[in-house]
């Protein structure tokens, strides 16, 4: 019996990947590819400003940072399974670049709904923000994090520490989470994009 539970829990979450792939557009077109870019560009803009409303200064600490990267996320969850996919840019400090980046997420586990969250990654070290964008990060699904407090955070106050170097601001409709829930999650380069 259990058994059959886990075939069809990873059938549905198969099924739903693949509906939020195939959701995602494909650009034809140079001028496509461009627009595509652009909005990138905007919602990451639009996601520094917000993140500087909720939390003051945390500009500073992305605009000081070795590199930091926004994403916007799209998710449903339908009875026993759930997924989810966004997009997002990679931008570094020294030398200055640009990478286009997509995500996918899958949930497991009871309910219904849909979410909507943006993310600030900050990347305090080269090598940190070069294994994001070059080899992309995966969360499973026993991640967990805390955000920083203000006397040890610093300038990364409110930021969750996910890894040597790697802090990330989750941006939610009632504001900054304090834990993680982009669980299940996978970063990876947008070929299609760069």
């Amino acid at each position: 019996m259990r058994t059959l539970m886990k075939h069809r829990l990873a059938v549905s979450c198969m099924m739903m990947l693949s509906l939020i792939a195939g959701c995602s557009s494909s650009p034809e077109t140079i001028e496509e590819a461009d627009t595509m870019k652009s909005e990138v560009r905007t919602m990451a803009s639009d996601t520094l400003n917000e993140l500087e409303k909720i939390q003051p200064g945390a500009k500073a600490a992305v605009d000081s940072a070795y590199g930091h990267a926004e994403f916007s996320n799209f998710g449903m969850k339908i009875l026993v399974a759930g997924s989810g996919s966004g997009k997002g840019v990679a931008y570094s400090r020294s030398p200055s670049t640009e990478t286009f980046m997509r995500m996918v997420e899958v949930q497991a586990g009871l309910g219904m709904g849909v979410k909507k969250y943006r993310l600030v990654w900050v990347f305090t070290t080269k090598e940190a923000f070069d294994n994001f964008v070059n080899s992309g990060w995966e969360f499973g699904a026993q991640a967990t994090a805390q955000a920083q407090k203000d006397e040890k955070g610093g300038g990364m106050a409110g930021a969750l520490a996910v890894g040597p170097g790697v802090y990330l601001y989750q941006i939610t409709d009632t504001g900054l989470a304090l834990e993680l829930t982009a669980k299940g999650t996978k970063y990876y380069k947008d070929d299609e994009l760069n």
